[in-house]
């Protein structure tokens, strides 16, 4: 490496490792190595890890060109990374993050290789977004040191960053987390470990809320049109094209693994016959693939997919545009306070942050647990029971809602 790095040596003594350098992995060593931390990317092949160098200097050159950075810094921060697939050059490292794809074998593996590699004093983390970290644990030699940091994608424009605790997670490891966390000018919320932790399973509500509405026969257009209205960055299907209906389904069946593995189920629903259909009846993956809900002509702006009313017919009774709003509000805002309950967060202002920073849930609405304060803990709960009514289960209102709204209490 070169001698740039040493100054950052000296300035926060911090040297990270990060297992991957694809989607998440060239994310994180960026923003790591832009805030002048030491960092050896690796991966299974030099190949592979260039071209996660390669994706690296296309965003420094972007906030160069974009003023966000100088020649200088863009110089400075490249310097900070060590691109290689040896993985002995991890040797001394304070964190290392696996940021490998979510499958637990291949974690499992990437764990018991790198962990050897750790300074004394250094903590393990895994950038998972659904699998257990207390099961990731399991295969660690301290899994005390071991814990979650789930960043965001795109990893430089996110400014949350998800920490989950283990069981066997020590008070040391969770600090030395959200000060890396810091350090790097994200924001941590902290979690406890349950399937799916806080975000993955309140985010995936609004993208679940929009298929179910596909299902029943509301329109394409009204339903994405719904979801802009109620200020969310884009509608429901068209941020399932953009994770890809393959990989929504993959979290959906990691998310039951874990679930079975708690003693939990995930109940029945009618979004999973939805993304059944378009991965095996029509073939139909998303934006990588080609196409999902959504066409994407090459010079030209994306638009649904026409054949969508063949294989979802429309029903004679559309609900109104502020049903469809409200039922995506309230399946996040239950979710939420489920997640406060089973004390998955812990923290009204990290549920109300996570929900508004990690998958923009409406600022203006304060995010999650604010909403219902704001709509009045009677009258939510009250709206949620007419909509578990009408749509299901997944709208009753949990217990704490019942317990708080009777003594008149928020959150």
């Amino acid at each position: 490496m070169s001698h740039q790095s040493s100054h950052s040596k000296t300035t926060n003594n911090l040297k990270i490792g990060i297992l991957g350098s694809g989607l998440m992995g060239h994310g994180i060593a960026y923003v790591s190595a832009l805030s002048g931390i030491d960092v050896v990317m690796t991966d299974i092949s030099q190949k592979q890890v260039d071209s996660g160098l390669a994706r690296i200097k296309v965003i420094l050159d972007e906030s160069l060109k974009d003023g966000f950075i100088t020649e200088q810094r863009m110089v400075k921060t490249l310097a900070n990374i060590n691109a290689t697939d040896d993985y002995t050059l991890m040797s001394g490292c304070d964190l290392i993050i696996e940021a490998v794809n979510e499958n637990r074998d291949l974690k499992a593996e990437v764990i018991a290789r790198a962990e050897q590699f750790l300074n004394p004093d250094g903590i393990f983390a895994s950038n998972t977004s659904t699998i257990l970290i207390t099961r990731l644990a399991e295969k660690s030699i301290q899994p005390e040191k071991f814990i979650g940091i789930h960043f965001f994608s795109p990893v430089h424009k996110m400014k949350l960053v998800e920490i989950i605790k283990g069981k066997k997670t020590n008070s040391s490891t969770l600090n030395k987390a959200v000060e890396f966390v810091r350090q790097i000018s994200k924001v941590p919320i902290i979690v406890n470990d349950s399937s799916g932790f806080y975000t993955t399973r309140v985010f995936e509500r609004y993208t679940a809320e929009g298929m179910a509405l596909l299902a029943e026969g509301n329109s394409a257009e009204r339903i994405e049109a719904a979801g802009k209205k109620a200020g969310f960055p884009i509608g429901p299907l068209a941020v399932i094209d953009e994770i890809s209906i393959e990989l929504v389904e993959h979290i959906r069946g990691e998310m039951l693994n874990e679930l079975k593995y708690e003693g939990k189920e995930l109940s029945s629903d009618s979004w999973g016959q939805v993304i059944d259909l378009m991965i095996r009846k029509v073939k139909r993956t998303g934006r990588s693939g080609g196409g999902g809900f959504y066409e994407y002509p090459k010079n030209n702006k994306k638009f649904l997919w026409p054949e969508l009313k063949k294989y979802f017919p429309l029903s004679e009774n559309q609900l109104s545009e502020d049903e469809m709003i409200d039922r995506f509000y309230f399946s996040q805002v239950i979710e939420s306070i489920r997640c406060y309950e089973e004390n998955v967060i812990t923290s009204v202002k990290d549920a109300n942050v996570g929900s508004v920073l990690g998958w923009g849930f409406p600022s203006f609405k304060g995010g999650t647990l604010q909403f219902a304060n704001d709509y009045g803990l009677i009258n939510f709960r009250n709206r949620s029971q007419e909509l578990a009514d009408k749509y299901g289960e997944r709208f009753s209102p949990p217990k704490l809602l019942n317990q708080m709204s009777k003594k008149g209490e928020t959150f």
